[in-house]
């Protein structure tokens, strides 16, 4: 009794009791920061996954904040008791840790990808070029904006603690620490039976918050009979979201000049024949890939710069490609030997001399063929490469594996890694226009690449190359490596943070 009516007691509990409500602010707050997380993905599809979506919010966030009351600044109360140190303390703990909590809400929304050490190196080359720029006045700014947050703390913790007698009478620790333990049970055991049953709209939000470990139990329910393991590895490795709906194409309106006095001409060869392109002005460049599943695919990620999940949604829109310079007056001629599965494409299409007439000429043009080796070789005896700049490519001829096409060109290219998604981007930078190609493509221009990956879909598999690796990922996380020069599987680790970020770039266009 003499104990618990010492001051040193007396002090420990009213700061205990100031921290619980001080941590309690903090959720709010932490809470209204992670919205971003939220807001930044697409919405579920589902009731059950919008359900799951907001307990899981509301336990994770709660989760982590009051983990780092309990870790970082209950220890402090009881080593050194001072009301003025521990609001102090705590203040600066809260500031520093919802400033990265912000930082890295930023992160997820650029990048899609979170703060650790995996995405470290990703990161710092991202990031490295911004923080190069920085002048004094950068550095100012965010210094003040800091100490304008740590001030907001310090605030709010001498304001409960002035209050901190009128808040205890207020019963509010059993039901509010009831609502999150709720959520958080509701939480873990709907994400167990989603993962079990492979449920999308609940298993990809997986990595939406930082630090988060959804609970999983397929070892015990195999043990008890509850779950067939073979056959749920079997639905994992074959399961592959392909849905695709409500596409914006172009993401945002595409503003730029085009140079109507460029005389471009892209040509991708449609069968096996070798072409002889020796005592030629064109310059031959490794490293291009076409990832597509098949030749039509690979059509419309030459015309569209996007993958092949999108060609369904698209059936009816007209390349930007195409579409751009013609409506800003450049001459643009469309042929191709294969089958156009686009009504706008097809009105485009004509007859392969008006194509070849068009293409040899020396007037301003853009022409775009999907030709046979033989018409490659007629077209540059004709003179074609005199009077034109010139991209000349192939489609892949063994779909099975993915190897090197040709690329030739008789302008510079600046690249190291490409594909037959950079196209787009490519001609239309080559024209003359300076607007961002993530806006119409998720390829890149290849005088002037920002990414060193390059990332496409075949079929159910998403590939993603960087360096001398290549990454086979199906949607649910399986995935395998393989040597991009040997074919050979490879057993480096699996860079997150990259496949995370191409895998936002590849469906930002939902």
């Amino acid at each position: 009794m003499i104990l618990s009516e010492t001051p040193r007691r007396i002090m420990l509990t009213k700061l205990v009791t100031w921290g619980h409500w001080f941590t309690l602010t903090n959720i709010v707050v932490a809470l209204v920061i992670a919205g971003i997380y939220v807001f930044a993905s697409p919405l579920p599809d589902s009731l059950l996954g919008i359900t799951f979506l907001l307990v899981n919010w509301v336990s994770h966030i709660g989760f982590l904040t009051f983990f780092a009351f309990v870790i970082l600044v209950l220890p402090l109360i009881y080593a050194f008791p001072k009301s003025r140190f521990i609001r102090g303390a705590a203040s600066t703990i809260a500031a520093l840790g919802l400033a990265l909590l912000a930082f890295d809400a930023l992160l997820y929304t650029k990048y899609g990808l979170h703060l650790n050490f995996g995405s470290a190196d990703l990161i710092k080359s991202e990031t490295q070029p911004v923080i190069n720029a920085f002048g004094w006045q950068q550095w100012g700014f965010l210094l003040l904006l800091f100490v304008v947050w740590l001030s907001f703390q310090l605030i709010l913790a001498n304001a409960l603690w002035k209050r901190i007698e009128r808040l205890q009478k207020f019963r509010l620790g059993a039901p509010i620490s009831s609502l999150f333990v709720v959520c958080f049970v509701c939480s873990h055991a709907l994400h167990i039976w989603a993962d079990a049953n492979l449920y999308q709209p609940i298993v990809k939000q997986d990595n939406l918050f930082p630090l988060s470990y959804p609970a999983t139990a397929k070892a015990l329910m195999s043990k008890y009979g509850l779950l067939d393991i073979e056959n749920y590895k079997q639905r994992k490795a074959l399961q592959f979201d392909r849905s695709v709906h409500g596409v914006n194409y172009p993401v945002k309106p595409v503003y730029c000049s085009i140079n109507i006095n460029k005389r471009l001409v892209l040509l991708i060869q449609t069968d096996d024949t070798e072409l002889n392109l020796q005592n030629s002005s064109l310059t031959a460049y490794n490293n291009h890939y076409d990832l597509s599943s098949n030749q039509h695919s690979s059509q419309f990620s030459s015309l569209f710069g996007l993958p092949e999940i999108y060609t369904s949604e698209l059936a009816n829109k007209t390349p930007l490609m195409l579409e751009l310079p013609q409506k800003l007056g450049l001459p643009v001629y469309l042929y191709s030997d294969l089958s156009l599965e686009n009504d706008k494409l097809t009105a485009l299409n004509s007859g392969f001399d008006t194509f070849a007439k068009a293409s040899i000429s020396d007037k301003p043009k853009l022409a775009v063929g999907f030709v046979s080796a033989e018409n490659i070789q007629q077209l540059i005896a004709s003179g074609v490469l005199d009077n034109n700049q010139v991209i000349i490519s192939k489609l892949a001829s063994n779909r099975d594996d993915i190897q090197q096409v040709p690329l030739y060109a008789n302008f510079a290219l600046n690249k190291t890694l490409s594909s037959h998604l950079d196209f787009p981007a490519t001609v239309l930078e080559n024209l003359g226009c300076k607007a961002l190609s993530d806006d119409y493509s998720i390829g890149q221009p290849m005088q002037s690449p920002r990414r060193n990956w390059v990332v496409g879909t075949k079929g159910s598999k998403v590939i993603v190359m960087q360096n001398d690796n290549r990454i086979e990922v199906l949607a649910n996380g399986s995935y395998k490596i393989f040597d991009r020069q040997t074919g050979e599987e490879s057993i480096d680790s699996l860079n997150t943070g990259l496949l995370s970020q191409a895998i936002k770039h590849l469906m930002h266009f939902y």
